[in-house]
């Protein structure tokens, strides 16, 4: 590792990245397929994204644990519901349109210099195993990722500590070695008190989350990334 890297990740060999909202644009299935939806579109969108995570921290606390497609599913219900937007038609075509959602420019790129600059790369994300894979292959990211890891593993959403423990399981590597990135506040924050060095990817300037954990930085896309650690 270059010796110009920000002092907290001085020793990454391991870039682990949350998938939804970070290397994938949660809003680009309505975008792409919620025209009917009008002027309703971006208010379905954000509200289905607020449930969808609701239901992953609320299902963990009740110990009644589903897969990611069938939370997805169900939050899509609720968002449609609530709008007054409901339609059979449309809530399949969303969620046909979830299984390939765009990945932000820069992505690609930016996995493709981290392995060529000899870190491992992978994803740790609340996605089912079929939902990651259809994802990664859409975006054509499977030559830059080294391990998709799925919470389906251990049967528990973010932010518990099983999760990103499957990282350091999977990876045979230290906390303190793994660079974890979310455009997730409370995500980065769950995994920064779990011991990963972590840069939020702050995609949406939002206020930051008072939750433990400590940040070693905060980006504004993927691009932000290399200098952190002294590449290129």
């Amino acid at each position: 590792m270059a010796s110009d890297s920000d002092p907290h990740f001085k020793e990454i060999k391991a870039c682990v990245f949350d998938a939804y909202g970070t290397l994938f644009d949660v809003h680009s299935a309505i975008r792409h397929g919620g025209e009917e939806l009008g002027d309703k579109a971006d208010e379905v969108s954000e509200l289905w994204r607020q449930k969808q995570l609701e239901y992953t921290w609320l299902r963990s606390l009740m110990g009644a644990h589903t897969d990611f497609w069938q939370v997805t599913a169900d939050s899509l219900d609720f968002a449609l519901s609530a709008t007054g937007a409901n339609s059979a038609g449309l809530h399949q075509r969303l969620m046909d349109l979830y299984l390939t959602l765009d990945a932000y420019p820069e992505v690609e790129g930016i996995l493709r210099g981290l392995k060529s600059a000899g870190l491992a790369t992978a994803i740790l994300s609340n996605g089912s195993p079929r939902m990651l894979s259809a994802a990664v292959e859409s975006a054509g990211l499977q030559p830059a990722l080294d391990l998709v890891l799925s919470v389906e593993d251990v049967g528990i959403y973010k932010p518990d500590s099983r999760v990103y423990q499957l990282a350091v399981d999977r990876l045979d590597l230290s906390r303190e070695s793994i660079c974890f990135l979310s455009s997730n506040g409370w995500d980065a924050r769950g995994a920064a008190y779990f011991g990963f060095s972590v840069a939020w990817v702050n995609r949406f300037r939002r206020e930051p989350d008072r939750l433990p954990g400590e940040l070693g930085a905060t980006i504004s896309t993927l691009a932000d990334l290399p200098p952190l650690l002294g590449i290129g």
